[in-house]
Parts: structure tokens; C-alpha cells; sequence
């Protein structure tokens, strides 16, 4: 097995409306938020996880493919026919024959403008990037909404840099199929949500200013 190239997908995700991945709330202090999202350690900036990203892809393409098992777990079998162990790995299977994980995808920064916005906010106005929502369970019988909640999202029209790297064997051939399958992923992943709460409204994103090792794509 012989590593023969790499594909490199680039673009812009947008934020049509709010965005939560959840971060760590060992400390919440009096009047804090319940639920904060993740963010970078030293600029406080919110970012997604390369591993979100990749997780929501996966989970809805094998969805769509129908390898989704009783347990409900990572499709892990293995076979040469399945796409999702080629490009994703096999879940827990240490004795296919597919080589390692085709796609790597890299945590996602604010992009410059965005930065920018959020800059000039903290140090014009003193207040966060970050919205604060609150959400409550409405009591059938009196009407009245009962153990608020509160979250932090990413607002909407924020934006990130996505990169996602394709590594092709000389197994593959020239990796078309193996591009196309994680182009419907990104598919799947603006057709549904990203992160928490896409039930409720967050979690809508798009894609724009795609390339393909510098050569534009349409989803």
C-alpha cells in the first residue's frame, strides 16, 4: 500500500443561525451561562472541532447508506465496497484490509472578517462575539415556563476557514468516488445541522468559496 497523493478541500462555513458545540463547564460562575461552547484556550475565540465536523459528516453518511447498526455505533465492517470505512476508518475493526483513514479535517478558525468583527467588539464595547440563549420547559397544565436554561451559541453570519485533506493510495485510483462521497457529506451536514440543539434551531450551516486543490466546486 502506497501513499500516491493528497486532495485538499477548502471553503467558508457560514452560520445561518446560531451555532452550539459544547465546551467544558467545570466552572460556571453566579450568572454564568449552563451550557458554553467550546472555544481557544489563549484568545477565548469560538472555533469547531475538526472532529464535529467529521463526526456529523460520518454519522449522516451512514445514514444515507444504511450502515447504521443496532447498537448505534460507527459502521465497522470492513468491507472493500464500504466507502465509510475507507474514508472514515473502521469503527473498532482492527482486521480489515483498507489502509489507513483517508480524510483528515482540521479544526475550523474564524475566518479574518469575523475575527475582526469580534475584536472590535471586545475592545470598543466590552462585550462578547458569543450570544447567550435561554430556553425553558413550558408546563402543559399552568402555561407557565419552569428551569430555565441557558446557552452560549456562535450568532449567525459568523464565519469559518474549513480545510479537509484527502490522503489517496495507490489503491484508490484517482479517488474520484472516494471525493465525491465527502462532498455529499458536506451535503448531508448543510441539509440537517452541526453541532447541538438542531432540533430547536441551531446548528444551520452552508458552505461557500469551495476548491478542490485551488479549483472551484459547487456543492
Amino acid at each position: 500500500m502506497k501513499l500516491t497523493g493528497y486532495k485538499v478541500i477548502t471553503g467558508t462555513l457560514k452560520c445561518d443561525s446560531g451555532l452550539h458545540i459544547g465546551g467544558s463547564a467545570d466552572q460556571i460562575e453566579i450568572g454564568g451561562v449552563d451550557l458554553p461552547i467550546i472555544k481557544h484556550p489563549v484568545t477565548g475565540e469560538p472555533f469547531i472541532p475538526g472532529s464535529s465536523l467529521k463526526g456529523k459528516m460520518r454519522s449522516q453518511l451512514e445514514k444515507k447508506e444504511g450502515r447504521v447498526n443496532e447498537k448505534g455505533e460507527p459502521c465497522g465492517c470492513g468491507q472493500e465496497s464500504c466507502k465509510i470505512c475507507k474514508v472514515f476508518g473502521a469503527h473498532k475493526n482492527t482486521r480489515h484490509n483498507l489502509g489507513a483513514t483517508r480524510i483528515l479535517v482540521r479544526d475550523a478558525s474564524l475566518n479574518e472578517n469575523t475575527k475582526k468583527d469580534y475584536s472590535s467588539l471586545l475592545k470598543e464595547k466590552g462585550t462578547s462575539y458569543i450570544e447567550k440563549k435561554t430556553e425553558n420547559i413550558i408546563n402543559r397544565k399552568t402555561g407557565t415556563a419552569e428551569h430555565p436554561r441557558s446557552q452560549e451559541r456562535v450568532p449567525a453570519g459568523a464565519e469559518f476557514d474549513i480545510e479537509i485533506v484527502l490522503q489517496l493510495y495507490d489503491m484508490d485510483g484517482n479517488g474520484n468516488d472516494l471525493i465525491d462521497f465527502v462532498k455529499e457529506g458536506l451535503r448531508q451536514v448543510q441539509h440537517t445541522y452541526l453541532g447541538g440543539f438542531g432540533s430547536r434551531g441551531s446548528g444551520k450551516v452552508s458552505f461557500h468559496n469551495m476548491k478542490l486543490d485551488g479549483i472551484d466546486f459547487q456543492l
